[in-house]
Parts: structure tokens; sequence; C-alpha cells
């Protein structure tokens, strides 16, 4: 079974190289690596043609939102993939999402064929089309991901991404990973992702290596390059 409602603090850190093998090194007493490991995150955002929701974002509002389709790894069309619609209010994050094939979110995203299952988050996720209107692929985006949780609460995440990638054209992720940097290959995105406080491991050693917290958004940095 995937989960498929998040409540949750997602804090962010931009690592160089000496920092990230760091945090790295130190993760074996404090944490595991999760169910997805390692791994090639493959994201199509949807926007409006003027581009509303990016826009309304990078304004750094109290509330934002953003409807996004993913797979993990280059797709086929019987992939799993994942419609998300995540929105941030005052802090929180709030994600709520439904499996599907990849060939199905696409075909229900571009308005073909509707095979997904009739339930409250796809309710949301039509109202969601409906309110915004005429929405389309604006944005790839692919990574490499490293995911751990913390031994002690398994509800305590930490990522790490790197040779993060956009493109605007070809929209499908069947045709593969390519496209522009968004950030130096040197340089690593953290995110700790807790329902609560950070653990004090984890401030101990932000603290020690001098990793202060960033406002970054992917979608808002290939939008903004």
């Amino acid at each position: 079974m995937f989960q498929t409602v998040f409540k949750r603090y997602e804090n962010k850190y931009l690592l160089d190289e000496r920092q990230y093998f760091a945090v790295l090194a130190q993760l074996e007493s404090y944490a595991l690596p999760d169910k997805y490991g390692k791994s090639t995150v493959c994201s199509i955002y949807y926007d409006t043609p003027d581009r509303r929701l990016i826009r309304a974002s990078v304004a750094k509002p109290v509330y934002k939102e953003k409807l996004r389709l993913r797979t993990y790894g280059v797709p086929n069309d019987e992939t799993d993939c994942f419609l998300e619609l995540k929105k941030k209010y005052k802090g929180i994050v709030y994600k709520r999402r439904i499996p599907t094939s990849y060939r199905d979110g696409t075909s229900y995203m571009n308005g073909e064929e509707d095979a997904l299952i009739q339930t409250q988050i796809k309710n949301e996720i039509d109202y969601f089309k409906s309110y915004y209107g005429n929405l389309s692929p604006a944005v790839d985006i692919f990574y490499n991901r490293l995911a751990f949780y913390d031994k002690n609460d398994p509800n305590v995440r930490l990522t790490f991404d790197s040779d993060i990638l956009f493109r605007e054209d070809e929209f499908d992720l069947k045709n593969g990973v390519y496209g522009e940097r968004i950030l130096p290959e040197c340089i690593y995105l953290m995110e700790i992702k807790t329902a609560g406080a950070i653990p004090l491991w984890t401030a101990q050693l932000l603290s020690k290596l001098k990793i202060y917290p960033t406002s970054f958004s992917k979608y808002g940095t290939a939008y903004k390059n």
C-alpha cells in the first residue's frame, strides 16, 4: 500500500560537497535507507499558460499549491505513478496523492480518457483542474535522490537530491532523463521532513557543519532560470 496523505514540515538546506559527505558519514549511526533508497525522481509539473501557479508560488504567499505527476525512474505506460496535489500553508506542507499507471495518469491530465478511481483525493484534483482551467505540462524535473528515515522515528525522513535537471519541452517522461541543470554539480539539496521539531541529533549536526535552512523550489528555480 502507498501512503496517500501527508502533513509535515519540510526544512530545506543547500549543501556543498564537503558538507554533503560529512552528513552522509554521520547517518549510519542515526538513520536507515527508506524503501525507495536510491532512486531517480521524474516529475511533470502542470500550470496555466500564463504560469499562474508558479508566479504565485515565487511571491512567497502564506498559502500556495501545485499539481504534479511523479514516477520513480523513467516510466513505461504501466509504470506506477502518483498524481500529487501539494499545498503549503504557514510552513506546513499538505500532500495528497493518488497512485495510478503512467498511461492513465497522463491521459487524465491531458483531458483524454479518465480511468482513475473516484476517491476523495481524486475529487480534490478534479476541483483543482476545474478551478484553474486549461492546465498543461509546464516543466519536467529530474533528480537523483538518496532517502533515509530516523532509526528512532520513522516519521522523520532525510532526502538528498543531486543532478537536478529541468526541461520545458518533450514533456513525456518516457523520453528519458535530460535537461538543463538547476544547481551546480557540486551542490546538493537536503530536506528534513518531520511532523514537528527536527531531532536533536540533526540540529547538532547542522550546527557543527554550519548548515543553514533556505527557501528553495525546484520548479520555482527552473522558472526563474
